[in-house]
């Protein structure tokens, strides 16, 4: 399956009057490498395990595989998982025929919040809200597997 998203910072929290839900995340990766990340993540009382290929030169689409596991299964496997674990809670909000996912990042990250937008191809038009600030779909900076190892706050 391919995964087609748009990045973007947040500039403010008016999205959480418009959030369907807010559900706790914490995630670690067995391999953070840029041509395939192997993502454990437990995301509310579900576990995930989550593999992930290098993206395109536009940066807005790669392959990506996830096969849920059980919450045990995840717990089990987060410890094994490399240096730099992930904390943050996921806000989404409907916006036109998309939903847009804000994760407020906590711990090593706390302060950095983000959204995703995920679309069916690369030149699908999507509502952008009010809140949404500058696209970062084409900073690796902002993907998870690089703020496991390079902290948010260390920059």
């Amino acid at each position: 399956m391919k995964e087609i998203e748009r990045k973007f910072l947040v500039k403010d929290d008016r999205f959480k009057n418009e959030s369907r839900c807010a559900i706790p995340i914490a995630q670690g990766y067995l391999s953070s490498v840029p041509e395939r990340t192997v993502r454990i993540r437990i995301k509310g009382e579900k576990g995930y395990l989550t593999i992930k290929g290098k993206s395109n030169a536009s940066g807005l689409s790669r392959l990506e595989w996830e096969k849920e596991i059980t919450l045990q299964e995840a717990q089990h496997l987060l410890p094994l998982c490399e240096k730099g674990m992930i904390q943050k809670t996921r806000y989404e909000v409907v916006s036109g025929q998309h939903i847009v996912e804000v994760d407020v990042f906590e711990g090593e990250n706390t302060g950095l919040v983000l959204a995703e937008i995920e679309l069916q191809n690369e030149n699908d038009s999507y509502e952008k809200p009010e809140w949404l600030g500058d696209e970062v779909t084409h900073d690796h900076r902002y993907y998870n597997a690089y703020l496991s190892q390079h902290p948010f706050n260390s920059w």
